[in-house]
């Protein structure tokens, strides 16, 4: 029903005191800057209160509407979290780029704070998001994301920060009506409907309340039915399914059988797309300061915002990153999932270089390019090596490849014998491509990998000082999935370790097919099976504790995820299919990247086995402090010292990691 006059005055008291709170706590905290638009040209726009053009079962904040008018445009800002500190001043431009375009109101898709963690941090947060969007010449209106509700810690509130964002941010769903169109919030973080559990990886938890879709389903009914457009805003694309299974499908048939709804906006990806359905135009926006992989902006994987344009009889929408426009209608789901495929495209190495254990090189370097995706692809291969004492050629070369269809290109390589130092690296390869579609030219951001070599290495001696590898800051160890040598199925993961401190998500041992991190002190360990995570992880109970050696264990036995510590089942999940092992780096002390690795651990770091198949089975186990190799033994690191720039690798397969970032083998206390 309609929340009339009289509660938007007793909002307004809130929202007065949630203002003057907002700017004394912007006066306090770190000034947030911009080098560009420094100065407004013109007065904020008139603003009103009008219980009839305000629609909400939800009590919460004030929202202020825009005064009505002819035809009209609006902003659509995407995610702000999930990236760097300096994220707050990339919003901070997209604001001053919108008071220069003057739209009659800003939309968000949510995700406007980082979250995660108590109410104090919270609302620290919050009021920074708030001091920077209050600076909009224009209203804004909130949507809730994940990050915006989401509680971290103990004490956890039922619906945890859900109260603080209606009385901060407003509603967690509402309706309002501009120019003869109607703007609809909507909420996709209510959770599972039996245990209240949120997470946007399980279809369980993202489903709409009965509550809410009444509501929309009267909404729909009788508010918004004699409306030009409708619009809606969420944080998850429920449409796009896989992890968000098929909950949606009930509200897009309501949105389709209403006859007015032109275009559904959301987020939480962090790059555009655009998947129109039965008339209604589903937009996918990237972000604003949220985390960007940046693989191609030219196809929507940037920092930007939507400009859309109404008028009676039809909708006009551009993408807007700084300096240029872009063309959302050109993002289209097959573009955007080329464009990832491409990303991850990995070149094959059909022969490796071999390196003796004097150093010694003297072959041929083939590798295979193909393109995975239906649009033809420019690429441009370039070896190069930190080590200075290889000699390569040629130098790069140049290719177009055909949808489907493959190239082999040869290197000469060589090096001079010497010693096995700390200076020996190995050849590395930056692979540049282009996307090219019938009227584009999409560049994916060019990237550098280490090529696997056949390396023979001197065991190192074991002192009578126990060693462990020592990770932090950037520095981890890495060695390419392919040179494991699991092949696609049951696999255990293992290891030793010693933290420092907990810094939220740690990586212990990190790939794209499986590994083991710690969220806050707490394991989890995943797989990914036919194309979806699968994880056994600690919800509450058991934190581990910085200073103390933890062996931790997971395995996957083809129909079970088990998680152990210390030889103790921690926590067990049933899951089954095919656990795909890319061509991507495996990484120890960190979560994989390309070029280096993410989430990097603080401590120490030891024993570290993958073997093929499920070496634990049941309730418990004792742990060996140091393993020797067998049959399944795929990858083994003791840890007893580094051999030039590499780990030891102990299996018997030679896949020796590489160090980088400052990581060393030192004496474990």
């Amino acid at each position: 029903m309609l929340v009339g006059l009289r509660a938007f005055i007793g909002q307004a008291v809130v929202g007065l005191v949630a203002v003057i709170g907002g700017v004394a706590w912007g006066q306090a905290t770190a000034p947030v800057t911009t080098e560009r638009h420094l100065r407004s040209h013109n007065e904020p726009h008139e603003k009103v209160v009008d219980g009839h053009r305000f629609h909400t079962s939800r009590e919460g904040a004030i929202l202020y509407l825009p005064v009505e008018d002819d035809a009209f445009t609006f902003a659509v800002f995407g995610d702000r979290t999930g990236g760097p500190n300096e994220g707050i001043d990339i919003l901070a431009e997209a604001v001053a780029d919108v008071n220069l375009l003057e739209p009659d109101l800003v939309m968000t898709v949510g995700d406007m704070i980082d979250g995660y963690n108590q109410t104090a941090q919270w609302l620290e947060q919050m009021r920074q998001y708030k001091s920077v969007m209050d600076r909009l010449l224009c209203p804004w209106f909130p949507v809730a994301g994940n990050h915006d509700v989401y509680w971290r810690g103990p004490d956890r509130p039922n619906g945890e920060h859900e109260a603080s964002y209606e009385v901060h941010f407003g509603p967690l769903w509402y309706a309002f009506e501009h120019k003869d169109s109607w703007f609809i919030v909507l909420y996709t973080d209510e959770g599972d409907p039996e245990s209240g559990q949120k997470n946007f990886r399980r279809p369980e938890s993202q489903r709409m309340s009965p509550e809410q879709y009444e509501w929309l389903k009267e909404t729909l009914a009788n508010q918004t039915c004699d409306a030009d457009h409708v619009f809606v805003f969420v944080h998850h694309p429920r449409w796009l399914g896989g992890g968000y299974g098929d909950d949606w499908a009930k509200v897009h048939e309501l949105l389709r059988l209403a006859g007015n709804v032109s275009a559904v906006f959301g987020g939480h990806i962090h790059r555009m797309r655009y998947d129109p359905r039965d008339g209604i135009e589903y937009v996918t926006l990237a972000s604003v300061g949220g985390h960007q992989r940046g693989y191609s902006p030219e196809a929507g994987y940037l920092h930007q915002y939507h400009m859309v344009t109404v008028r009676k009889e039809q909708v006009a929408l551009a993408s807007v990153p700084v300096g240029e426009v872009m063309d959302v209608r050109s993002i289209t789901g097959e573009v955007s999932e080329a464009v990832d495929a491409l990303a991850r495209l990995d070149p094959v190495l059909v022969l490796r270089p071999e390196v003796d254990s004097d150093g010694f090189a003297d072959g041929k370097m083939v590798v295979s390019v193909t393109n995975p995706v239906e649009y033809a692809i420019d690429i441009e291969l370039t070896p190069m090596s930190r080590d200075s004492r290889w000699l390569i050629g040629p130098d790069h070369v140049h290719a177009r490849i055909e949808p489907g269809a493959s190239k082999l290109f040869t290197f000469s390589v060589s090096r001079a014998a010497g010693t096995v130092d700390p200076s020996l690296r190995p050849i590395e390869l930056r692979l540049a491509a282009d996307l090219l579609t019938e009227t584009a030219r999409f560049p994916v951001v060019p990237r550098v990998d280490s090529v696997p070599g056949t390396l023979v290495l001197p065991e190192p001696e074991r002192s009578g000082v126990e060693a462990a590898l020592c990770v932090g800051g950037d520095g981890a160890a890495s060695v390419d999935m392919t040179a494991v040598g699991v092949a696609d199925g049951p696999v255990t993961v293992e290891a030793w370790i010693n933290a420092e401190a907990f810094e939220g998500r740690d990586g212990v041992v990190g790939s794209a097919g499986y590994g083991m991190w710690l969220d806050g002190g707490r394991p989890v360990f995943y797989v990914r099976l036919d194309g979806r995570w699968v994880d056994a992880e600690l919800h509450e109970g058991l934190t581990l504790q910085p200073g103390r050696w933890y062996h931790l264990a997971g395995v996957f036995d083809g129909e079970e995820v088990r998680l152990y510590i210390d030889g103790n089942l921690l926590h067990a999940r049933a899951a089954s299919g095919s656990l795909r092992v890319t061509g991507s780096s495996l990484v120890i002390g960190g979560d994989t990247r390309r070029g280096g690795a993410r989430n990097v651990f603080s401590g120490l770091i030891d024993e570290v086995r993958i073997s093929q198949g499920a070496r634990y089975h049941g309730d418990r186990f004792t742990p060996t402090r140091r393993h020797q190799p067998d049959d399944r033994t795929r990858l083994l690191l003791h840890m007893d010292d580094a051999v030039g720039g590499y780990l030891y690798d102990s299996s018997g397969f030679g896949s020796h990691p590489e160090l980088f970032g400052g990581a060393a083998v030192r004496h474990a206390e």
